[in-house]
């Protein structure tokens, strides 16, 4: 014990003593760049030591950094030093993205990319469109991130820049990965690794082999989901051995960090594969190198980790210790997404020793992390809308400061070549001069009275119209912050995907946020899937959604109702509870009507209840027994009760219909958004016959084909006219 005490005061000296080194050796550098900023005689090197200087102090000091910037960006613009203008906002947009305000970021990248394009400077450019991708990225807008990145990696190879080809190969590679297209992905790691052995990047053929291995594990993941266990077993072991190719490399390039990660890696693989043991061993030998490291974040995913893994195995007290431990440190670091992971996992492990008093109470933690993770993201937006608020303040008075020198120049000029012509005037034409000198002087005061007054107007409507404009953006970045939120807590479609490969998802909502939603769980016996219209749409209809989703979560993951029916009548019991709906007038018009359908994924046999929202099944022949079955051709229409999910005059309980599927069956679930809306030759509504034969004419094609002409037909329709509703609709072909 003592040998370990005295150990862990050494790596304390040590990490202290590195700490002053770089410290140290950041205040020479930053000394040097100020004294040549100092003897800097040309305005094109001051431009360059304000962004260099930035560079010293983007991590450390965020007010000093922005000055710099801002002393960069105002002599940039006074000289027209262009080349010195892009670079600037390019750091502009670094310093917006370390603040978290990617849109902001996106916005100084674009000013830098005209700049450059107008250059024609190639190699800035494919840096510039690299950086919006990353933006874009960030926002998980992985489309946009992916065009940018497909622009970046074709000006590199252009210029044959191949340290460029093989990071944009890389990139491209994750946004497939995040999309759910592992095949995509893998091609195009393997191309990344590839180029990378060319240039005998080892830190590269590392990364690459790393990723493909987190490809090929997220394969296994969708290879177990289908039943295919013997597919799985050949994907892990591919997956284990790039990763032993990666934790291989970054041993010889002694990259600590990067050895805990694929040593992680490893352990879920065989974590995931029920080899208990050597899933304890890496993720131990992980544990014991971000302790050396000081790696909290590390620290706490590998007690997680350890812990599920007892969780897996019964060793419940075992299991509670390890997640405890991760729990405190998450909780001590701030790591809140990690904190509702633990608590989550340890409400479950509670649930399973029957402690269901302590379930409850890590699961309301659970709720409450939320609620603070919400409340962060907030805090984070007011401050970013503050500090843009003051900089276009100082950039105000500034440019008011500047307005009044500029004038006074003028007037200075004016007053100058008045007398001179004055002087000669006076000598020619005394008397004239004299006369229209008075006249001049009376109508310049009735100039300035007036302009004063003018002066006075303007800045009222301005002082107004500035009040207006900032409650609107207010509003508008309320709205949008829950809209993130709203889709946070959509199921992700990669999740839909690893279930149903053949399906889609079509999300239409007609405002910022949606009164409609979907849901999907899958457990080892049923996939459940709904598409959910509530009161409503917009803000009103956002919050309804939410709770929605809410409830489904707590009757089909934490209650593990199964049937279908009966998922609706718990839902109906939580919202009218939750809305404290008495049966007063009015009330039955707060709920949500719903298609939902529980599949069990080993024989497909599929349950079906809906409130006012059918379900829909193409295939060959009408199945017997059922009289609430429509066929319209080859299309079967589920009937749902009519009744919505709250209170309401006749309630009854829902009805669960029965379905057996076969191979290659197609079913569709929508809200009434698509059918309701207006357009078309004669301004009509679209109808749910209309939306049948689409269907029909659709059901053999791929899914995102059907998908992009569902959506193609709906905009046609609408043309010029406002959507009416939230559109969603779901396809799965079994």
């Amino acid at each position: 014990m003592p040998n370990i005490i005295l150990n862990r005061k050494l790596f304390s000296c040590i990490l202290v003593l590195f700490s002053c080194i770089v410290l140290q050796a950041q205040n020479k550098t930053i000394d040097s760049l100020l004294t040549l900023l100092k003897n800097e005689k040309t305005d094109t090197g001051k431009v360059n030591h304000f962004n260099n200087l930035f560079f010293e102090y983007e991590y450390t000091d965020n007010i000093k950094a922005k000055e710099y910037l801002d002393n960069a960006l105002e002599l940039s613009e006074k000289i027209d030093y262009k080349k010195g203008l892009a670079t600037t906002y390019i750091h502009l947009g670094w310093f917006a993205e370390d603040m978290g305000n990617y849109q902001q970021a996106i916005i100084h990248y674009q000013q830098s990319l005209k700049i450059s394009e107008k250059l024609a400077d190639k190699k800035s450019i494919s840096a510039t469109l690299g950086n919006i991708g990353v933006a874009y990225y960030n926002l998980s807008d992985f489309p946009k991130a992916l065009d940018f990145y497909f622009k970046t990696l074709k000006i590199a190879e252009e210029l044959g820049d191949k340290n460029k080809i093989q990071k944009q190969l890389g990139n491209i590679g994750i946004i497939y990965h995040e999309q759910g297209d592992y095949s995509k992905a893998l091609d195009y790691y393997f191309k990344a690794l590839k180029i990378a052995k060319e240039l005998d990047d080892k830190y590269g053929i590392a990364s690459d082999n790393g990723s493909i291995g987190n490809a090929y594990k997220a394969q296994a993941y969708i290879a177990i989901s289908h039943q295919g266990y013997k597919e799985s077993d050949s994907l892990y072991i591919k997956a284990l051995d790039y990763y032993f190719k990666a934790l291989k490399l970054f041993e010889e390039l002694d990259d600590k960090t990067k050895i805990a990660t694929q040593l992680t890696n490893i352990g879920t693989v065989y974590h995931d594969q029920k080899d208990y043991q050597k899933a304890l061993d890496y993720y131990f030998k992980a544990l014991k190198i971000d302790k050396e490291l000081g790696d909290k974040n590390g620290i706490a995913t590998n007690l997680g980790n350890i812990g599920s893994l007892f969780t897996s195995i019964k060793k419940y007290a075992e299991a509670e210790k390890y997640m405890l431990q991760a729990l405190a440190i998450a909780d001590s670091i701030g790591m809140l997404k990690e904190k509702i992971q633990f608590e989550n996992s340890i409400s479950e492990l509670y649930m399973q020793t029957g402690n269901n008093k302590k379930a409850l109470e890590h699961y309301i933690k659970a709720m409450k992390a939320k609620d603070s993770l919400f409340n962060e993201a907030k805090s984070r937006e007011i401050m970013n809308f503050e500090f843009e608020k003051k900089e276009a303040s100082i950039k105000a008075e500034q440019d008011k400061k500047d307005a009044l020198a500029a004038a006074d120049i003028r007037r200075q000029k004016i007053i100058i070549w008045s007398v001179i012509s004055g002087l000669l005037l006076v000598i020619m034409f005394a008397g004239f001069i004299f006369r229209s000198l008075r006249v001049t002087r009376k109508q310049k005061q009735v100039i300035e009275i007036k302009s004063k007054e003018t002066e006075e107007q303007k800045k009222v409507i301005e002082e107004q119209k500035k009040i207006v404009e900032e409650k609107n953006k207010d509003i508008t970045d309320s709205i949008n912050y829950a809209n993130r939120i709203q889709r946070a807590i959509l199921p992700h479609r990669r999740d839909i995907w690893a279930a149903f490969p053949q399906s889609f998802v079509l999300f239409k909502p007609k405002d910022i946020v949606s009164g409609d939603f979907y849901f999907f769980h899958k457990n080892e016996q049923s996939a459940f899937i709904a598409a959910v219209d509530c009161t409503g749409h917009g803000v009103p209809g956002a919050f309804m959604s939410m709770l929605g989703v809410s409830f489904l979560n707590e009757i089909v993951r934490k209650k593990e109702i199964m049937k279908a029916s009966d998922i609706l009548d718990h839902l109906r019991d939580s919202i009218i509870e939750a809305l404290q709906q008495k049966g007063q007038t009015g009330e039955q018009k707060d709920g949500m009507d719903i298609a939902l359908c529980a599949i069990n994924t080993a024989n497909f046999q599929l349950q079906f209840a809906g409130a006012n929202n059918p379900l829909f099944i193409i295939r060959g022949k009408k199945p017997q027994g059922f009289q609430n079955i429509e066929v319209l051709g080859n299309i079967e229409e589920i009937e749902p009760d009519k009744q919505p999910v709250a209170i309401y005059e006749n309630m009854r309980p829902f009805t669960n219909n029965v379905i057996n599927l076969q191979k290659g069956d197609t079913i569709y679930l929508t809200s009434d958004g698509y059918q309701d809306q207006f357009g078309g030759p004669k301004n009509k509504k679209f109808k749910i016959k209309q939306l049948k034969e689409i269907f029909l004419n659709i059901a053999d094609k791929p899914m995102l084909e059907q998908r992009e002409i569902l959506d193609t037909t709906f905009e046609n329709w609408r043309g010029e006219l406002e959507q009416i509703d939230d559109v969603t609709i779901l396809g799965l072909k079994i």
